[in-house]
């Protein structure tokens, strides 16, 4: 029996939803997150995606069947997004500039008043309960001589590959025996 691939309920009849850009096979409970993906054909073999993408197109029918086959299709590459041009800034930023501001030597409030910050604002930062705007984050890079952007490390090396080939899960899988 199938199962609802929102909720995972096993029900005999689930329907082609799309829930924020993705196909999904829900039931009838979950369908109402989505609006429904009408299919061309029902006499059809039965599979859930479109062979004739490109045919399909100009009929003019429905358009939501014609992305979805488009979006599974051949393609390996992603549209760029303006996440791609972003850099992530290090998960241990809060120990980083507590290290950098301790071996210069300097307090939280010193550090504040040559940044021409609050001293809450270090404190805050320093314990990790927020995280630095774009302008603070620039002040400490410069004054602490430290870089709060996610370097590659010891776990990034790893997924580095020595050969031009494409690398699998088997390749970066440590397995725990």
């Amino acid at each position: 029996m199938p199962q609802c691939e929102m909720c995972g309920a096993e029900k005999s009849s689930l329907t082609t939803t799309k829930v924020e850009g993705a196909e999904l096979e829900l039931c009838d409970s979950c369908s109402e997150f989505g609006t429904e993906v009408r299919t061309e054909s029902t006499s059809s073999s039965g599979s859930k995606y479109s062979t004739t993408s490109s045919s399909g197109t100009s009929s003019g029918g429905s358009g939501g069947g014609s992305s979805g086959a488009s979006g599974s299709g051949g393609s390996s590459s992603r549209r760029r997004d303006m996440f791609d041009e972003m850099d992530e800034l290090a998960a241990d930023y809060d120990t980083r500039i507590r290290n950098a501001r301790e071996s210069t030597g300097m307090s939280q409030e010193d550090l504040a008043k040559k940044l021409n910050e609050k001293a809450s604002l270090i404190r805050k930062l320093e314990r990790g309960d927020i995280l630095p705007s774009d302008d603070v984050q620039k002040k400490l890079e410069r004054e602490l001589d430290i870089s709060l952007l996610e370097g590659e490390d010891v776990e990034d090396s790893e997924w580095s590959s020595d050969s031009s080939g494409t690398m699998t899960l088997g390749d970066v899988v440590k397995r725990k025996d």
